[in-house]
């Protein structure tokens, strides 16, 4: 074993597995999240995102499977383990080349977008990546945007030329989804820089925003793909090239020992992302008894989800930003609709075109909880000149969610960022036009969202007739929306005007047999 250890000495990632190395844990990232909640609410239900936080306290229950608080400790530790990782992209200042390949025709050619707009996305990608800025940038006629080198030969010369010539350049972001591993080395060797793909930059910047447990390893479980890529069966165990390829008397090579290494850790961290996905569901079982109506916010990343939801539910507590994907964690946030019901507004992660699989994948878990939503939002940033792109990106998610069909067809779409855009006027008569920033067409957004969520969760409004001396008064106020109170003194009797779920109001008439509705 001693010989294994020194072999694979240089490989860090492995060598954290291998021999069990811990380094310091880190501090637990600090979460913005709103406390605030209904008095009705357990504390449980709304704080945290998603079910990642860290469990109950050491002296509370203990949970459902049994647990003792050591295992839980044990669990906690060997989740935070397979959390250190090295990072994808070079720390400090980095002046990037933005190489942009377009396909001009074919297949691969993208649709409903340009060559200009597709760099301006690409550019703000970097952007949001700290300490790194575009100095440059180059759209050349590309073959195929996903072939092994999309340049022809004459393009690469002339590429290569451009960039050896300008020594400020410390990186090349080049704007295709994945880049075979032999791609990557051969331009690398080509341009003297190291070479970036989307996928890489955007897996760079959802590791840098995952704040809870869950998000964090989620974007673990996605970069799996990333490393087994790397994985190559010339790597040699001592690091120079030469000796035996195998580990003694094990017969595995070191390829073969990374990837079995690899494969055990996606197995823990699946593992680790259920436990965390039961302690969600909990909670929804949770809010789906006590018939909270949820109402799902999605949208492309940036169009505003945050700024709508403070906005509607007046919460100072949250704090949209200004930037691509600030939002990775399902976060939870009450409010209220204008009939007096309580309901729960739900934002999410943000969508974006050519946004890899096995991001996609990673998160599906996350996105569960749209499945579970009474109400879709679509938000669309309407000042955006791809805004038609985004949507279509955004409704081909959500079918690859296989969202019910019932929860679909309902989808309540929003433009956003109206004050953007002067004159604006939503071509079709189901949008809602707003200015989440600025507060315009919140009230007919209002009254939008009411009508769909007591279609979709079966309320109804009744005027019922109840005594006074009995209980119907109180059990309506525990059970129902009471919007108004008309006492007839001399009957001894009140009407009360309500909003009543189907079930709550079935219990209600086997309660109260002798109450009428009006």
């Amino acid at each position: 074993m001693w010989a294994l250890r020194a072999a694979i000495r240089p490989a860090a990632w492995l060598s954290r597995v291998v021999l069990g190395r811990r380094a310091p844990r880190p501090a637990p990232p600090l979460l913005v999240c709103p406390e605030r909640a209904f008095a009705a609410f357990d504390p449980g239900d709304l704080k945290g995102r998603g079910g990642g936080g860290r469990g109950p306290p050491a002296d509370g229950p203990r949970s459902r499977t049994g647990e003792e608080p050591e295992d839980a400790e044990d669990e906690e530790e060997e989740e935070e383990e397979l959390l250190r990782r090295d990072p994808l992209l070079p720390v400090g200042t980095q002046r990037v080349c933005l190489v942009h390949p377009e396909v001009k025709w074919g297949p691969g050619k993208p649709q409903l977008t340009r060559a200009d707009r597709q760099v301006a996305e690409a550019e703000s990608l970097v952007h949001t990546l700290d300490r790194w800025s575009v100095v440059e940038r180059m759209v050349v006629p590309a073959r195929t945007p996903d072939g092994k080198v999309p340049f022809s030969r004459g393009t690469l010369r002339h590429l290569t030329e451009k960039i050896r010539a300008l020594p400020e350049i410390t990186a090349v972001f080049l704007n295709v989804e994945r880049m075979a591993p032999p791609t990557k080395k051969e331009l690398e060797a080509a341009w003297g820089v190291q070479v970036f793909d989307r996928f890489t930059v955007v897996l760079s910047i959802f590791r840098c925003n995952a704040r809870t447990k869950e998000a964090r390893l989620q974007v673990a479980l996605a970069e799996l793909p990333l490393l087994r890529s790397h994985l190559s069966s010339t790597t040699r165990l001592d690091g120079r090239g030469g000796g035996s390829r195998y580990i003694m008397g094990s017969g595995e090579s070191l390829v073969q020992v990374q990837r079995r290494l690899l494969k055990d850790k996606e197995l823990k961290i699946r593992k680790a992302l259920d436990r965390l996905r039961e302690k969600r569901r909990l909670l929804g079982r949770q809010r789906r008894r006590r018939e909270f109506p949820v109402v799902s916010m999605v949208g492309y990343t940036n169009c505003g989800k945050t700024t709508l939801i403070k906005a509607l539910t007046g919460d100072d507590a949250v704090r949209p930003q200004d930037r691509l994907f600030a939002t990775l964690d399902v976060t939870a946030h009450a409010g209220w609709l204008p009939s007096r019901v309580a309901v729960i507004y739900m934002d999410t992660v943000g969508f974006l075109s050519q946004l890899p699989h096995s991001l996609i994948e990673s998160f599906s878990a996350t996105l569960e909880d749209v499945a579970h939503s009474d109400l879709v939002v679509h938000v669309r940033d309407v000042s955006h000149p791809e805004t038609e792109l985004q949507k279509a990106t955004v409704l081909a998610a959500l079918r690859g969610l296989r969202l019910p069909a019932p929860l679909l067809d309902s989808v309540l779409e929003v433009h956003n960022k109206v004050d953007l855009v002067p004159g604006y006027s939503p071509s079709g008569s189901q949008a809602v036009a707003v200015s989440a920033l600025l507060g315009h067409g919140l009230p007919e957004l209002r009254a939008r969202l009411e009508d769909a969520v007591l279609r979709a969760t079966g309320r109804q409004v009744l005027t019922l007739r109840v005594r006074l001396a009995g209980a119907q008064l109180s059990w309506l106020h525990q059970e129902a929306t009471v919007q108004d109170v008309d006492v007839i003194p001399e009957a001894g009797a009140a009407d009360v005007r309500v909003v009543i779920s189907s079930s709550a109001y079935s219990k209600f008439r086997k309660l109260f047999p002798e109450s009428a509705s009006q």
